[in-house]
């Protein structure tokens, strides 16, 4: 069967504004910070798990490929769709269903905007957990299926967290559907799980439950400057101390990135090597505010703060989370590869200095950008080799990043998943037995290999 018989087959199902071929699909850029477009003929947009599962079953019985876009916001091409694929877009799976305020849940469908999920959740005066800086673009499925982290994990955790059910479509159409809206359910294998950060590549997710949280009250926000690597570990272990559980973010940035996010009136001088966003939300306003004034106090008595500049209004607080957030900045004028790995917080000192040696000696002359969710042990790099980005040069750049990860237990991805980009480097993280197990499962759940196939691992046969 070839692709145009499929869209014939499947437009009588999802009906004219669910397919687009021609201009409407070659038009539309590939991801975020990419200038390339879809290369993929056909962009199916189903309305509802129906209509998704009879996607999947006619394509799976012709052994046609299918990858999955949310909100493109990925950044290891695992939504880069070729010619020989097909986009299965969860665009049309838009409604917010439910917010029940008594049990403090949400009933999603997967292409909901993150933000849009969160403006819904204040409504009713709570809180969903998950923020990241891409909140007005990604969808909360993509969330899920890449286990996103971002600004809040240190309190909140990971996408996971959040996801109390979920539905899914599996490879041949089978809906599984495991909406569960309790905390603790220990009724046999939690089947939820399966999905959640599989990159779409064991089922398409179409609905989720997630957990909510009492929305706080205060919202209490400092960018302090550290001359050591020491005082900012040891400015942690005291915050998360004397903010008794309400410390909610702890971002650190090297002074490059600072200094290039910083503009001409930083916050800050310039001049010290760590700086760090910190941000306690709580639910008394005026004895928060105290506490959280008291405990920089205390820290800088420790001799752990070496400057401090705390938010007196929300647009200060804005201006700190934008400079946060503004990688892009990064981008603006040399071609650069971006990195997310994870790691123990006492071993990121002696990573990131090896991880520079390492490209200094790959490349001699280059830029190079170090932030991160500190708090939780993950970080960013956006390398700028200074020369143009072919495949030896981004080899280079990955083993200077990669391969230090391997002996002191870290990860390759922190947050942004393996995608395409990252597989061939999958075996630093992941023991053998491990991999295998991944196969396995993937031979399990989509015999035929045709749910983003090469995401992850190679094949479905195992090779």
């Amino acid at each position: 069967m070839t692709i145009q018989t499929l869209i014939d087959e499947l437009a009588a199902t999802l009906g004219p504004a669910g397919v687009l071929v021609g201009d409407e699909v070659s038009s539309r850029g590939a991801g975020i910070w990419r200038t390339d477009k879809i290369a993929a003929p056909v962009i199916f947009r189903p309305a509802t798990t129906t209509q998704v599962a009879a996607i999947l079953r006619a394509c799976n019985a012709v052994g046609q490929p299918v990858v999955t876009h949310g909100g493109l916001t990925g950044l290891v091409e695992g939504a880069v769709a070729r010619p020989s694929e097909v986009v299965l877009s969860t665009e049309r799976l838009n409604k917010i269903e439910a917010v029940n305020a008594i049990d403090r849940t949400m009933c999603v469908q997967s292409g909901v905007r993150l933000q849009a999920a969160q403006e819904a959740a204040a409504e009713q005066g709570l809180l969903l957990g998950l923020d990241l800086g891409a909140r007005g673009s990604c969808t909360i499925g993509g969330n899920i299926a890449t286990n996103a982290g971002g600004n809040q994990v240190i309190r909140y955790g990971m996408a996971r967290d959040a996801v109390l059910g979920l539905e899914a479509v599996l490879a041949d159409g089978t809906v599984l559907t495991s909406m569960n809206a309790m905390l603790k359910n220990n009724a046999g294998y939690d089947l939820k799980q399966l999905f959640i950060g599989s990159e779409g590549t064991l089922g398409v997710i179409t609905r989720v439950l997630l957990r909510l949280r009492p929305a706080c009250r205060s919202q209490d926000t400092a960018l302090v400057a550290c001359e050591s690597f020491a005082q900012v570990t040891g400015l942690l272990a005291s915050l998360d101390v004397s903010l008794a559980g309400t410390l909610t973010a702890f971002e650190l940035l090297w002074r490059d990135f600072y200094r290039l996010v910083a503009g001409d009136a930083p916050p800050l001088t310039a001049k010290f090597p760590y700086y760090v966003l910190v941000e306690a939300m709580g639910g008394s306003p005026d004895s928060d505010r105290q506490r959280f004034v008291a405990a920089l106090a205390e820290a800088s008595e420790q001799g752990l703060i070496a400057d401090a500049a705390v938010c007196k209004s929300v647009a200060e607080r804005q201006q700190l989370w934008a400079m946060r957030d503004n990688v892009e900045k990064t981008l603006e004028q040399k071609p650069a590869i971006i990195f997310d790995v994870s790691l123990p917080l006492s071993k990121m000192e002696a990573y990131v200095a090896a991880v520079m040696a390492g490209l200094d000696e790959a490349f001699g002359d280059h830029s190079t950008w170090v932030f991160g969710h500190a708090g939780d042990g993950n970080l960013h790099f956006v390398v700028a080799p200074g020369v143009a980005l072919d495949p030896a040069v981004r080899e280079r750049a990955e083993r200077a990043v990669y391969e230090p990860l391997q002996a002191i237990g870290g990860s390759i991805s922190g947050e942004h998943g393996i995608g395409l980009e990252k597989k061939r480097w999958l075996p630093l993280s992941r023991s053998e037995e491990e991999i295998a197990l991944m196969h396995r499962l993937k031979r399990a759940l989509d015999p035929n290999g045709i749910l983003n196939p090469g995401r992850i691992i190679d094949a479905v046969s195992g090779s």
